[in-house]
């Protein structure tokens, strides 16, 4: 898919991921506010924004975290304008807060709000049910099984929105998100952004009080009134599969199935395999759930399987419905032990099932393939996450490690970030590791109760995201901790996106760069550290060493720009990479390259010399520092056979060649 479909006006059938086309959808919609803050698996979501703000008349903000991003949308409602937030399932969290009580007060233009949850916790420190959000907050959420879907629900999210002045959720997984199909979009019909007055406007928002609990009543009829209006919603869908394609209308059948999002792929393809008829009730409305339907649907089924990933929120309701009703019919799910509450689903654990419930052999041995895939798996090396070659971290935590000789005189509270693989072997150093902002929390609790130094590491992102309460905290108590602040001035480990550490903003422009050692002078720290990772790497033992010694609040700011995110500029702007390489001649096989820095441009070769793999590496220059016999040298320094000095990884590759041939 070309981003130029994401934008172009014409109407027409196109390929899109979905969340390029919830992206598309909305500018469709008219949407005027827009504001995130990354994070798997919604992040493309904010990064076709930020691209399509280019091209259209729309405002676009990275908020400071995900309470900050969906108060600004929801302001931007209460003012007119139609707006919209995405967020990871952990994000709601943060922006719980807000969320219930913008419940209460309502909004005037429509607002969505899009959760995004992780089942299998591909990139989440939890797998986290978000359905919930909707039946606590009384909020309305639909649920999308496919890209086409996904868009198509955006806009009736923005219409009920605006009907019912309430917030719409729309409920993905990483699944749905991560879809690519063919979709059909429609004319892009836009309007000119235009500021409107708040003394227009005759509504308050305000929740405390006697406000509240008129707010709490009202909502409550509000919630009553939605579930009438989508009692009849085509987004709840009663359809029938005939062993081989979906087809006609439900009939009186044996077995039934209730879904909603991605299950509903899993349960047509697994019917498909085992060549089974059934009746599907497709659910799109996760709240209010349509309980008519699950009751029409249980009076016509003799027994139901609900097919839904992580907890039970579907299938509590059709256990209700039945009880009420006085249903006596078999309902196989979780409560039945047929399905987990762990991890995501697939096909062949939906067939599994399926063919468990119904007495039948699997299409396929899917447990034999399994095993002899981790039979194959467990002859292979193990494959460890590793920061990316010329991370800034790497240097930091290898002048940590000099700095400190031995973990076990230190606490290591970690945080979210790119440097939270510090749990990860080979290094092997974090003692706890939560949520975004936790290890301050954490560190200030522990410096109570043990012996050893609390030291607390935090990204740039991730300190203006949910630290700054922490050092309040910390400063104010005076508590005994030292703050590792490793600043690469974006957020690394989601894409690279803006955050206020740095002059740009969302979109393009220019915003005010916030300094994180201004931050902290004002905050109150008084010991505060700080250095460029990329120079005299060794020097900053002896600095490390002065911050964790002091007592009180301390912080280290360690000065360092994300590898990813400086070369991907450095050559669009048409910078050459220069490797570097290893002296043969002068490796002694030490390996203090490849044991203290652990870079993945850094192997052994046949000859059990130290070796650099020119594709690989950035040229950073930070191993060259380690070497206690000076063998690592830049690529530069060496003379081409015919064309001069070496400045580019095409020439060090020529010149290799070249000195095979000489070789030979």
């Amino acid at each position: 898919m070309a981003f130029k479909d994401v934008i172009r006006k014409e109407p027409g059938l196109t390929y899109m991921l979905t969340n390029e086309a919830i992206v598309r959808y909305a500018l469709e919609a008219d949407v005027k506010v827009v504001s995130f803050y990354p994070g798997a698996p919604q992040t493309e979501i904010l990064d076709t924004f930020e691209e399509a703000v280019k091209h259209f008349d729309f405002r676009m903000e990275i908020g400071a975290n995900e309470k900050v991003a969906l108060e600004t949308v929801a302001g931007a409602s209460m003012a007119g304008q139609r707006s919209l937030t995405s967020m990871k399932s952990v994000g709601t969290n943060v922006a719980s807060d807000a969320l219930f009580s913008l419940a209460y007060t309502g909004v005037k233009a429509g607002c969505v709000c899009l959760i995004a949850d992780d089942p299998y916790a591909h990139s989440s420190q939890t797998e986290q049910d978000g359905r919930w959000f909707g039946y606590l907050a009384y909020l309305p959420m639909l649920e999308p099984s496919n890209t086409q879907e996904a868009g198509d629900m955006v806009k009736e999210a923005f219409r009920l929105s605006e009907e019912m002045h309430s917030i719409v959720l729309i409920r993905t997984t990483t699944r749905v998100n991560h879809q690519s199909n063919m979709v059909t979009i429609n004319e892009m019909a836009r309007t000119p952004f235009v500021k409107t007055s708040w003394k227009q406007n005759v509504d308050k928002y305000v929740t405390v009080g006697a406000k509240a609990r008129e707010a709490k009543f009202l909502l409550t009829k509000k919630m009553a009134e939605i579930s009438k209006r989508l009692s009849d919603s085509p987004l709840n869908k009663i359809i029938y599969f005939d062993g081989n394609a979906i087809s006609g209308s439900p009939v009186e059948g044996e077995l039934g199935f209730i879904c909603a999002g991605v299950t509903f792929n899993y349960i047509i393809e697994a019917l498909g395999n085992l060549g089974i008829a059934a009746n599907i009730l497709k659910i799109g409305v996760l709240n209010p759930i349509p309980e008519d339907k699950i009751r029409a649907f249980l009076s016509h089924n003799k027994k139901v399987v609900v097919v839904e990933e992580l907890l039970p929120y579907i299938e509590s309701f059709v256990k209700s419905a039945a009880q009420e009703d006085g249903r006596q019919i078999p309902i196989y799910g979780k409560g039945s032990g047929h399905f987990s509450e762990s991890l995501e689903y697939n096909v062949p654990i939906v067939e599994t099932a399926i063919a468990k419930i119904m007495a039948r052999q699997p299409s396929f041995d899917y447990d034999a393939h399994v095993k002899k895939m981790n039979d194959l798996a467990s002859i292979l090396p193990a494959r460890l996450p590793v920061f990316c070659a010329g991370c800034p971290h790497r240097a930091t935590f290898y002048a940590l490690r000099l700095a400190v000789g031995s973990t076990k005189n230190i606490f290591f509270s970690n945080d979210i970030g790119c440097y939270s693989m510090m749990c990860l072997d080979p290094v092997n150093w974090s003692d706890s590791l939560l949520c975004m902002g936790s290890s301050l929390g954490i560190a200030a609790g522990v410096q109570f109760s043990i012996q050893e130094k609390a030291v607390a590491v935090m990204g740039d992102s991730t300190f203006f995201h949910a630290c700054l309460p922490g050092i309040v905290n910390v400063v104010h108590n005076q508590d005994d901790v030292t703050m590792i602040i490793l600043e690469n001035y974006v957020t690394a480990m989601t894409g690279q996106q803006s955050q206020p550490g740095i002059s740009e903003k969302a979109g393009g422009g220019q915003g005010k760069k916030l300094e994180i050692r201004k931050v902290l002078e004002g905050m109150g720290v008084e010991k505060i550290i700080e250095f460029d990772t990329f120079k005299d790497i060794k020097s900053h033992a002896a600095m490390i060493r002065e911050a964790i010694e002091f007592k009180g609040p301390s912080a280290i700011i360690s000065h360092g720009e994300c590898a990813l995110h400086h070369f991907r500029n450095y050559r669009r702007d048409g910078g050459k990479v220069v490797p570097f390489y290893v002296d043969g001649e002068k490796c002694e096989k030490r390996y203090a390259c490849i044991n203290n820095f652990m870079c993945p441009a850094l192997s052994i070769s046949d000859n059990g010399k130290a070796t650099i793999a020119a594709d690989i590496c950035v040229g950073c220059g930070e191993c060259a520092q380690l070497c206690p016999h000076g063998a690592i040298k830049s690529t530069s320094t060496l003379k081409s056979y015919d064309k001069g000095p070496i400045t580019t990884i095409e020439q060090y590759e020529d010149y290799q060649e070249h000195l095979k041939g000489v070789k030979k």
